[in-house]
């Protein structure tokens, strides 16, 4: 993937995706540049309580709330405000970082409800956007990535060493399954490795 990178931050830029002013306004500052690449790697695992849920008697609605927030509601507020940067006549991809444990085909041990459910709607929201976006941009490909057990600070107390990349290989595996995406896969939810993960 070609051409200058912008990379947009709370902390730097004001992008806070729990409000949608903020996101509307760092989008016209872009406004009338192209990329081939949006991507928006940001997620919430541990809400208000400070760990997943393990049972349903964790359940608190603040809780799901902020991790809809950030989870799938920020998500949906980039396709509103940043689609329109993607160039209507040419190949060109956004892409969320989704997570295996948003899927319902294959979740076995449940658990984690308000994560979940969260990445489940950020999926179903690419799902829409796909839809949407291909009518006025025909070879936009919009993207759902697991990204892998990434060894960090945040996911080493969940996964027990089952890491699939380091960041910087995560980062690379994410790269380069974008630029080898094609049409035909858009509106679908994909492993780091390519291989298409169960809704």
């Amino acid at each position: 993937i070609d051409g200058p990178a912008v990379a947009l931050s709370r902390s730097v830029d004001g992008l806070d995706l729990c409000e949608e002013r903020s996101v509307a306004e760092v989008a016209s500052r872009l406004a009338g540049q192209e990329f081939d690449l949006i991507l928006t790697a940001t997620g919430v695992l541990n809400g208000p309580g400070g760990r997943p849920e393990r049972s349903f008697r964790e359940v608190t609605a603040d809780a799901m709330s902020s991790l809809y927030a950030v989870n799938a509601i920020g998500p949906a507020l980039i396709v509103k405000h940043f689609a329109t940067l993607l160039p209507p006549g040419r190949r060109s991809v956004m892409a969320f970082l989704s997570a295996r444990v948003g899927s319902i085909g294959d979740n076995r041990l449940g658990g984690w409800m308000s994560y979940r459910a969260s990445k489940a709607a950020l999926n179903q929201i690419v799902r829409c956007a796909a839809i949407e976006i291909a009518r006025v941009r025909p070879e936009a490909i919009i993207l759902a990535l697991h990204p892998g057990t990434i060894k960090t600070a945040l996911t080493r107390s969940h996964a027990r060493g089952r890491f699939t990349a380091t960041p910087e290989q995560c980062a690379d595996d994410i790269i380069r399954l974008c630029a080898a995406a094609t049409p035909h896969m858009s509106g679908g939810f994909f492993a780091y490795d390519a291989s298409r993960v169960p809704w």
